[in-house]
């Protein structure tokens, strides 16, 4: 059985936690001013995609993907706001509206962190809950397949085996994991002593970074 490259669209939703502690008592707000104000054309669909305390679905977009108990408590330091992108232009005004009115941005693939890394903070902050982005396009005779950060290990292995049974990809040990944390920290799985980690068998990657600019193999160099 051969394992199958993987091409992951949006992998890094941002390249590195972004930090600034100056926020205001009014940021929530000027921070949604900001998002619905970013690109108007985009309004209606973003505030679908928008989730504050006063919305009622917030606990449960919070808690759909927290793996540990310990960060589900009363104490624990909420998001002023979770988004939920459904596309790219999405997670840029996030990311520029974030840096404007000093939030930190935590971004969540599957959640399956047992730190609470991708959904705790000890300062302002802002989820970018990738559950939205999760496509799997899987090309057997290139031995491909785009996967969107957003996408399980479980969703990734149903897909490869509807298309094929000669072709896997090196996964994590649950299928739960989400495939963007799962890469962004390497891999390890069971089949790393014949494969590699899953990193090693990326052989291309889109992500918007912390300037908000979409890039990819192409536009970083191969050496990248």
């Amino acid at each position: 059985m051969k394992s199958l490259h993987c091409c992951l669209p949006l992998l890094f939703v941002v390249v590195f936690s972004l930090s600034w502690v100056s926020a205001s008592a009014n940021s929530n707000d000027y921070f949604l001013d900001c998002l619905s104000s970013y690109n108007p054309d985009e309004s209606t669909s973003f505030s679908k995609v928008i989730y504050t305390e006063t919305n009622s679905s917030y606990s449960a977009v919070l808690e759909s993907s927290i793996r540990n108990p310990r960060f589900s408590t009363p104490n624990t330091p909420k998001p002023l706001v979770i988004i939920t992108p459904s596309n790219i232009s999405h997670v840029q005004a996030t990311i520029h509206c974030s840096k404007k009115h000093g939030l930190q941005i935590r971004t969540r693939s599957g959640g399956h962190d047992f730190e609470g890394l991708s959904y705790v903070s000890q300062v302002p902050f802002v989820i970018i809950d990738l559950v939205h982005f999760r496509s799997i396009d899987v090309d057997v005779k290139k031995e491909e397949a785009w996967i969107q950060s957003g996408a399980i290990t479980g969703e990734v292995y149903y897909r490869i085996n509807e298309r094929t049974t000669n072709l896997t990809f090196p996964g994590a040990l649950c299928h739960t994991v989400g495939i963007g944390g799962f890469i962004s920290g390497g891999g390890y799985g069971f089949l790393f002593r014949k494969y590699g980690l899953a990193a090693d068998n990326v052989i291309d990657a889109q992500f918007v970074d912390a300037n908000g600019r979409v890039l990819d193999r192409r536009l970083m160099g191969e050496d990248l």
